[in-house]
């Protein structure tokens, strides 16, 4: 099986680690305090680690802060990024799988993003982080549908009011654009200024996994099997 671009491994605990380890393990039990003590070790020294998605969260979090947005739609974010995004605004989030909301800021519709039930023009900002790839595939219960990403896009620009920003990520190679089905489809940079045809560019980057951070557009991957990160934000006229 293939590895997944930025999947992380739990790094290796080394001889001296796990000795040292022991010795204080040992130490603990005899003074345990109030505390239950059982062993559960634990090697993760170094720095900080990142991954593409700590890319993409910052991307969207500075262009969100710069648009200073009133009514947010978000479509299928990462759900750590919307929790802390609704401590300073009201979100709209689309889920085709059911959940609750956990603050009052937020309006959940669980509905599909090809097919909104929304009006026309009825919002400042659209995000959509890491969800486009994954649309009509069947991954998330969701019915099969080729064409679901284009549409889904459709229906994001539809509800954008004139002047609002789409924010959006997604999956990118400078290789034959491909579908891992069903896990996700992997875009050419062609394929992806049809879909923002009509709109303005505002900001847009480029991850790469091999050089750990936003790299130009000609080090984006040509694995044809891999990927890297596009992050885009389009003003609507």
């Amino acid at each position: 099986m293939a590895n997944v671009p930025g999947e992380e491994r739990k790094p290796q605990i080394p001889d001296r680690f796990r000795r040292e380890y022991e010795r204080n393990l040992a130490l603990f039990r005899k003074n345990p305090g109030p505390f239950q003590i059982f062993p559960e070790p634990v090697f993760e020294p170094g720095g900080h680690p990142e991954t593409f998605v700590d890319f993409e969260c910052a991307f969207a979090a500075i262009n969100i802060h710069r648009r200073a947005p009133r009514s947010i739609l978000d479509i299928g974010s990462y759900r750590h990024f919307i929790l802390g995004l609704l401590a300073h605004f009201p979100v709209t989030t689309v889920d085709v799988r059911n959940r609750r909301p956990l603050s009052p800021n937020e309006t959940i519709l669980t509905e599909d993003a090809k097919k909104l039930d929304l009006p026309d023009q009825s919002f400042d900002l659209v995000l959509s982080l890491c969800t486009l790839e994954h649309l009509g595939l069947g991954r998330y219960g969701d019915a099969i549908d080729f064409k679901a990403d284009g549409k889904a896009f459709e229906e994001m620009i539809r509800v954008l009011k004139p002047g609002g920003h789409l924010i959006f990520s997604t999956t990118i190679t400078r290789a034959r654009p491909a579908i891992g089905f069903n896990a996700h489809r992997i875009y050419s940079y062609a394929i992806l200024q049809n879909f923002c045809a009509g709109l303005l560019l505002s900001d847009e980057k480029f991850f790469s996994h091999r050089l750990k951070g936003f790299c130009p557009l000609e080090e984006v991957t040509v694995d044809p099997q891999g990927w890297d990160v596009y992050c885009g934000c389009w003003q609507k006229p």
